[in-house]
């Protein structure tokens, strides 16, 4: 049972975090917590078996389109539900404009897709028992993911340029760095970074509309958890919250292992409000 509880749990914790990342390279270069970062991972789990197993495309094709469709979407996030608000008086509108486009996005999935779970193909059709794909497959994807990210956040100047506008987007600006462009490209990022967490659990969860919402709440735990704009607070945090999820299912089962999964949560952030891994925050006066 232990294994299985490990197998199972590194493999949803692995798909938490990357949606958890996904929320902090949306707020990186915006301060705006988008409600729209479970719907990409939605996506990506739904366009991946749509363009695989419906249109018959052969895995890596499907992938790319997964992920290219995934980048859109993020682009469309930002000018249809950030943009307008960061131009407001009032920049907390966010809440409401980005999950109101989170829902949007479920319903016309659920119109176009259907409201039944669907199947979702091997990719390499490899393993078995716990040491099925489904299992490591997650795992291998967040951390091919968070060594890309370091690379390009240590390496590169665009990446660079993503660091600058995250510590102070003010400053940024002034050093003529384009602060709009980048956060397109940053929501694009995200995207991807969504498609990718669908699509590596796509065997896991299905492909099925309502895995929008789910990972919504269950991708902005880390997040709190790990600390808001930390990446490797997300990852630590998704890790623990996917074995705790997983042993609270084994344990209490049903819908005991949510109020578990809450539990946890509420207790974490009373006793550290700006997560585990955030810095405190300080006031200049």
């Amino acid at each position: 049972m232990l294994v299985s509880i490990l197998a199972s749990g590194l493999a949803a914790g692995a798909i938490y975090a990357l949606v958890g990342v996904t929320y902090n390279t949306m707020f990186s270069t915006s301060r705006v917590m988008s409600f729209t970062a479970g719907q990409l991972a939605m996506l990506g789990g739904v366009l991946g078996s749509m363009f695989t197993l419906k249109m018959g495309m052969p895995i890596i094709v499907g992938f790319v389109l997964t992920l290219a469709a995934c980048a859109i979407v993020g682009v469309i996030t930002e000018f249809v539900a950030v943009r307008p608000v960061l131009k407001s008086l009032d920049q907390h509108l966010y809440v409401l404009s980005t999950l109101a486009l989170a829902l949007m996005i479920q319903q016309i999935a659920a119109i176009k897709w259907g409201t039944e779970p669907q199947p979702f193909p091997r990719v390499f059709g490899l393993g078995s028992g716990i040491w099925d794909e489904k299992f490591w497959l997650p795992v291998v994807a967040c951390a091919v993911t968070i060594v890309a990210l370091e690379y390009l956040y240590r390496r590169t100047l665009v990446g660079r340029a993503f660091v600058a506008i995250a510590e102070d987007n003010f400053a940024a600006r002034a050093l003529g760095l384009p602060e709009r462009n980048l956060r397109v490209a940053s929501y694009a990022l995200a995207g991807v970074i969504g498609g990718i967490a669908g699509f590596s659990g796509g065997q896991l969860l299905l492909a099925f509309f309502a895995n929008g919402a789910l990972l919504n709440f269950y991708g902005f735990v880390p997040v709190a958890l790990g600390g808001l704009g930390n990446n490797r607070g997300a990852i630590f945090g998704g890790l623990a919250l996917g074995l705790f999820q997983q042993a609270a299912n084994f344990l209490v089962g049903g819908i005991f292992s949510s109020v578990a999964v809450f539990t946890l949560f509420i207790v974490v952030l009373l006793a550290a409000p700006q997560g585990l891994f955030g810095g405190t925050t300080a006031r200049r006066v």
